[in-house]
């Protein structure tokens, strides 16, 4: 491994785990961050919107904790950091852990000792007709995309209110605002989550804690790394079939016409470095249309129009 401005997840190659790959969590002995430097900690940090915001804040003087579940996905991030020396350090957090979101808070805390930023990021997309999904798909669609977030924010908290200051950037959706269909596990996850963000940040405001939901619309990604099809959702005896064919093969012209995941990122950068940043940020030509059309049309009429922009070819 090459010495360089940062640390990160080091590749074990000598040693065997019987129970995981030999990538193992690897610090710097030596107190990487400076005094004054203030330090972020993004998750789901192995691609898209994580991955640049992780890098965005890293050039704009964040002494950066990326988060990965899977060791295996941080090679493309300490590639990028080690190219740019750039103060990144990727830690290994599953959200879905008490265990894991604790050591890793408790590791950062104890390299920075302090943590200025979290942007919650790590998620993914359920897609099925209610009918379809499991009540374990579903559950597991809740354990990442809600209890995670609660979680991180559950462990981060002590720590910002001992500092009088911080911001938690939630990385909602436009799908928190609107329910789509074939997304109802998704969709709920995200208004859940615009729920905890708003009642959380009327709690924190007077410690000087700072709350803020980024909306995006779709995002120019790899559709596969971030989505997962219920397992009855595509069988031909659904009553939806026919509907989740047409979905998936309009994802791509969804994707091509998306958001770069960079966009979203520099709305990030912006909303943790002003002194008031707003609640919600809507991210995405798409994502403010369809609010807007929202808030203008008649339920029936705004029903329709998201029937014909998600289900006709």
């Amino acid at each position: 491994m090459n010495k360089r401005l940062t640390s990160y997840i080091g590749i074990n190659t000598t040693t065997k785990d019987k129970n995981r790959n030999s990538i193992i969590f690897a610090m710097s002995t030596k107190k990487m961050t400076k005094e004054h430097e203030k330090v972020a900690l993004v998750t789901g940090s192995s691609s898209g919107i994580g991955f640049e915001t992780s890098l965005l804040l890293a050039r704009n003087g964040f002494h950066t904790f990326a988060s990965v579940r899977n060791p295996e996905r941080a090679k493309a991030i300490i590639g990028v950091s080690d190219k740019g020396e750039l103060p990144i350090q990727v830690v290994e957090l599953d959200v879905n852990s008490d265990k894991s979101v604790n050591a890793a808070i408790n590791k950062i805390k104890d390299e920075a000792n302090r943590i200025d930023v979290v942007v919650n990021n790590a998620g993914y997309s359920l897609i099925g007709a209610l009918e379809d999904l499991s009540m374990d798909e579903i559950k597991e669609q809740f354990e990442t995309n809600l209890f995670g977030t609660i979680r991180v924010i559950k462990a981060v908290l002590p720590i910002m209110r001992e500092q009088h200051a911080g911001t938690i950037v939630n990385v909602s959706s436009m799908a928190g605002r609107v329910g789509f269909p074939l997304f109802p596990a998704y969709s709920s996850t995200k208004f859940a989550l615009e729920g905890v963000s708003e009642s959380l940040r009327l709690e924190t405001d007077p410690l000087g804690i700072k709350i803020v939901l980024i909306e995006p619309g779709t995002i120019k990604s790899n559709f596969a790394s971030n989505a997962i099809v219920g397992k009855k959702a595509t069988e031909p005896s659904s009553p939806y079939a026919s509907s989740i064919e047409t979905l998936l093969k309009s994802t791509t012209r969804f994707i091509n016409q998306g958001t770069p995941a960079e966009e979203v990122a520099k709305v990030i950068l912006n909303a943790v470095t002003i002194d008031d940043p707003e609640l919600r940020y809507l991210v995405g030509n798409d994502a403010i249309q369809m609010i807007e059309a929202r808030k203008a049309m008649p339920d029936q009429e705004f029903g329709t129009l998201v029937k014909k922009h998600l289900l006709s070819q």
